[in-house]
């Protein structure tokens, strides 16, 4: 079967000077319609009608034959069936593709099943389409009017085909100077990335972002032993791309339920074998682990079946770094190597916090916040509740938040029994809750950086060795740091030297606090991100 294709790249484009040439994502945007007819396994023969001297260079040095396009055919008003007719040789076709160079986001696997479908149900013509449904209105004799009987959500609506410059399949036998539609027609519908047609400068902006995208995977994991902040910067970090991430988490590690109510597309793996096993069949152009400590083994893997993929690291201080193109670790202050990025500048914190603004300092201490992350290993939400139930602290009210990983919870929950003690889980709303405390005590992980963003003077011990390694919750930047599983009357004796602080005190603590820029991070990690590229 003879297949032939035609492009049509005339010089002149007025909203675009020099359209067809300019260079997009790399490449001149001729070369993308070019490559995608060659590459076909059912297109025979390619030919690009043209006037312009540059395009016929491309086209010939990418393997193409020219039809030099005669000036009568290049005015506005003529149409595409008389420049099509006009580039069809000598010789027994069967099919004439048309394919237009503002449309370079087609795949090839999409052109060759729309010709399978034109040939396998005898069409005579195949137009390439999007899906879009839409509420619209009409105008006759000045007045408007609904096209439509009844307002419905876009997902219920009837289908509205829309063409795109992609493709036209027709039978040989009915393209004329007149027409390519013959009387057998179907649609051929494409994705929305492939429905991209360049005639404005935000079309070439938005086909730029197709051509470039890019195809992110995360991998992370929590537990009540390890803590689930990964799990929550994960999720934060995922909607920093214009991509939907594929998160993986390995079912050995992470129960499905600390991800919370997400729409994010969750992939779960049964070991790293698998992971890898996943990865081979994708081509990621970034690929971030969230998972503590990584090994030059796990690295060398993943490079191998990564190989063309940025990888990048989050709080992580295993040997694995040597292998990464980039490391944030924003709970440690070390920069061993130029790849890693330490310190609480590329803290990446919730986004519910950047709307708040840091707590008034108040007078008296009358509402204490008290929270130790997604699971608490240290059971220190079980000790301090046990000590607020003594009636020295009647005149005060504790806010004990407990995390998604906390094992625990109903038997925590009875302490709400007490008058001035409310104990609540998983709660959506964090920095609200903070900020109508005065106080707060946590752990040396995330909870630290969100209190210190709100300016809210806190008590801080360590839940384990590997957080007594974070440097930024500190008494140099305004936390009472109480080191690794402190004795009850340690923690009681600066829970009642707080409550009891005057308030020029506090204040003083909360002006340490609010003096790192905690809300620039987010857009420091990626911009190095995007650098990557």
């Amino acid at each position: 079967m003879n297949i032939l294709a035609v492009i049509p790249a005339r010089a002149g484009s007025r909203g675009i000077p020099n359209k067809n040439i300019r260079i997009v994502a790399g490449h001149p945007l001729i070369y993308y319609a070019i490559k995608n007819a060659l590459s076909s396994n059912l297109i025979t023969e390619v030919i690009v009608s043209t006037d312009s001297p540059e395009v016929k260079i491309i086209a010939e040095q990418m393997g193409t034959k020219v039809k030099w396009r005669d000036s009568s055919l290049c005015g506005d008003t003529i149409t595409l069936d008389a420049v099509i007719a006009d580039a069809v040789p000598e010789g027994e076709w069967d099919y004439i593709v048309t394919m237009q160079p503002t449309s370079p986001t087609l795949l090839v696997s999409t052109l060759d099943n729309a010709i399978l479908h034109t040939i396998e149900n005898e069409l005579d013509t195949v137009i390439s389409v999007i899906n879009s449904p839409h509420l619209s209105w009409g105008d006759k004799e000045g007045k408007k009017f609904p096209n439509y009987k009844e307002r419905l959500n876009r997902q219920y609506l009837p289908p509205c085909y829309k063409e795109t410059g992609a493709f036209v399949i027709s039978k040989a036998s009915i393209v004329s100077p007149l027409t390519r539609i013959g009387t057998n027609v179907d649609v051929y519908e494409v994705s929305e990335d492939e429905s991209q047609d360049i005639d404005t400068f935000n079309d070439l902006r938005n086909v730029i972002a197709v051509l470039e995208q890019q195809k992110v995977a995360i991998y992370v994991n929590g537990n009540n032993k390890r803590g689930i902040g990964h799990i929550y910067r994960a999720l934060e970090i995922a909607d920093e791309f214009f991509v939907k991430p594929d998160i993986y988490y390995d079912i050995n590690q992470t129960e499905l339920k600390v991800f919370g109510k997400t729409t994010h597309n969750l992939i779960p793996v049964n070991g790293i074998a698998e992971l890898f096993e996943q990865c081979k069949k994708q081509n990621y152009t970034i690929f971030i682990n969230d998972i503590l400590t990584t090994t030059i083994d796990y690295m060398i893997g993943l490079r191998t079946v990564l190989p063309n993929a940025k990888i990048i690291n989050f709080e992580d201080d295993g040997e694995g770094i040597l292998k990464a193109d980039l490391v944030f670790n924003a709970l440690f202050h070390e920069k061993e190597f130029p790849q890693v990025y330490a310190g609480e500048k590329y803290y990446i914190s919730g986004k519910l916090f950047m709307f708040y603004e840091p707590i008034e300092i108040k007078k008296e201490v009358k509402r204490v916040f008290i929270s130790f992350g997604g699971a608490d290993p240290q059971n220190y939400s079980d000790r301090i509740l046990n000590m607020l139930t003594k009636p020295d602290y009647k005149n005060y009210h504790f806010v004990v938040v407990l995390g998604r990983a906390k094992s625990n919870i109903e038997t925590l929950m009875e302490y709400n029994k007490y008058s001035n003690i409310e104990v609540l889980y998983d709660v959506p709303n964090m920095p609200e809750l903070m900020s109508s405390c005065d106080i707060g005590i946590t752990s040396r992980g995330r909870t630290g950086y969100e209190l210190a963003m709100l300016g809210i003077p806190s008590i801080s011990m360590a839940q384990n060795q590997r957080e007594e390694k974070h440097g930024f919750v500190c008494n140099e930047n305004g936390f009472t740091y109480i080191g690794l599983n402190p004795a009850d009357e340690i923690i009681e004796s600066n829970l009642r030297m707080y409550l009891l602080m005057s308030q020029e005190s506090r204040k003083h603590f909360h002006d340490k606090l609010l003096c790192h820029d905690l809300r620039g991070g987010r857009k420091r990690v990626m911009r190095l991100i995007h650098e990557l590229q």
